[in-house]
């Protein structure tokens, strides 16, 4: 039987809610309690918070493969893994309006064409090109086509776009250093106990079948 809190995690519109919300933060000092800093260059706050949000998506999904690892039997974790593509899509979304924004926001493509190779930028779009690649391939039927192993080892580039996005949010100055720390540390440190744990089960089986 479900637990209170199992169901909770496994409703959608609870997760949309939590996704929604912080892409309409920005409303609250723009127009609900008025933010003198905030009002001096609103396209540029909207441009940042988008980008943190994204940021935060993408690293909240790559949370949860390696919380079920560490955490096989948790129920309530088993209930947030079946959110997965919905957060990683999101994060996609939220990297797309950023993008967008980032673009009216400075001028447009030719500024764009001038400005690519600064590194921060650069890193920025290579993230953005993996994961519009990793959303557009996230259906069950490019699984099919794919092949699992072929899909599976393509949605591992997720991994490669966090590197890419952490670089770009410190180089950028979008956010301060530490909290990019903040941020991508607890989960280089989740998926560092979720390798030991693999390979730990892998001696294990494999003790197990010599012995057997």
């Amino acid at each position: 039987m479900n637990s209170p809190l199992e169901k909770i995690l496994r409703a959608k519109p609870l997760v949309y809610t939590l996704i929604i919300l912080p892409g309409l933060w920005p409303l609250w000092p723009l127009f609900v309690a008025p933010n003198p800093s905030v009002l001096a260059d609103p396209l540029k706050y909207v441009l940042h918070h988008l980008g943190f949000v994204a940021c935060l998506l993408l690293v909240i999904v790559l949370t949860l493969t390696p919380l079920r690892v560490i955490f096989p039997q948790s129920r309530p974790v088993l209930a947030l893994n079946r959110h997965r593509r919905l957060v990683g899509v999101s994060a996609f979304v939220y990297a797309a309006l950023h993008f967008s924004t980032h673009l009216l926001y400075e001028g447009g493509f030719r500024v764009l064409a001038s400005d690519v190779k600064k590194p921060f930028l650069l890193t920025g779009l290579i993230a953005f090109t993996i994961l519009l690649l990793l959303a557009a391939t996230s259906f069950n039927r490019m699984v099919q086509i794919l092949g699992a192993k072929r899909w599976k080892n393509l949605h591992r580039l997720a991994y490669v776009a966090a590197a890419l996005v952490a670089y770009h949010q410190a180089a950028a100055r979008k956010l301060f250093p530490v909290q990019v720390l903040w941020i991508f540390i607890p989960l280089a440190l989740l998926e560092l106990a979720r390798i030991a744990i693999t390979v730990q089960q892998k001696r294990h089986a494999a003790t197990s079948a010599r012995m057997g």
